[in-house]
């Protein structure tokens, strides 16, 4: 079964997820923007082997510490979609601006597509290309576990801000509708900001997608 720690990292208080196999104990971070001391104690507390980095995006908050983290421990990169590329080569200009340490440039090891699969350990999680917010956002979604990491595409109340460059309001929202809700009301989603939520909860409550 899959198991996941969420630890808020970055002045932006972004939700990486330590996620691992609880029969195999590998593990993968999801969206390591920063504070990589601080999730390397977790993962050593819980005594777990890390194999793997996953990248929802390549905003600096979700990946300013990916390339770090690879290179100190001869991680593979994992996504997120090519449609990203330009914000990846972009993240030292990124953390000049928003005060973060020095992010590195990289080359994802594997680029993701929609339906794509990963595996980790004995659990398998499926890939959903979710644009809107940057067009190169993906999402992990374990069946069994009944869990998305869904980064900055949906919040518990809101939604991704499209504002930024190549942002699409209304791309945002086919995602959300297309390509979330078809997981079920009763999957929970772990934001790349906030609270957990269900898709069942958005869909009755959230102002941007309810009712949809």
């Amino acid at each position: 079964m899959l198991r996941y720690k969420t630890i808020p990292v970055t002045p932006f208080q972004q939700n990486c997820s330590i996620v691992w196999c609880d029969e195999t104990l590998q593990a993968a971070i999801v969206d390591p923007g920063g504070d990589i001391e601080l999730l390397l104690a977790e993962v050593k507390q819980r005594q777990l082997t890390l194999t793997q980095i996953w990248l929802t995006h390549a905003h600096i908050d979700h990946a300013g510490g990916a390339a770090e983290l690879a290179a100190r421990l001869d991680l593979p990169i994992i996504g997120p979609h090519p449609a990203d590329q330009f914000w990846i080569d972009g993240l030292p200009g990124q953390s000049k601006m928003f005060g973060f340490a020095p992010a590195a440039t990289f080359t994802p090891t594997r680029w993701l597509f929609d339906a794509d699969t990963l595996t980790l350990g004995r659990c398998t999680l499926q890939v959903r290309h979710c644009p809107g917010h940057t067009p190169g956002h993906v999402v992990f979604y374990s069946a069994e576990a009944g869990r998305a990491f869904v980064g900055d595409v949906l919040f518990a109340g809101s939604i991704g801000r499209t504002d930024l460059p190549q942002g699409d309001h209304a791309t945002l929202i086919a995602s959300i509708v297309e390509r979330l809700w078809p997981m079920g009301d009763a999957t929970v989603f772990i934001p790349g900001h906030g609270p957990e939520s269900t898709f069942g909860r958005e869909r009755a409550s959230n102002p941007y997608v309810g009712g949809t």
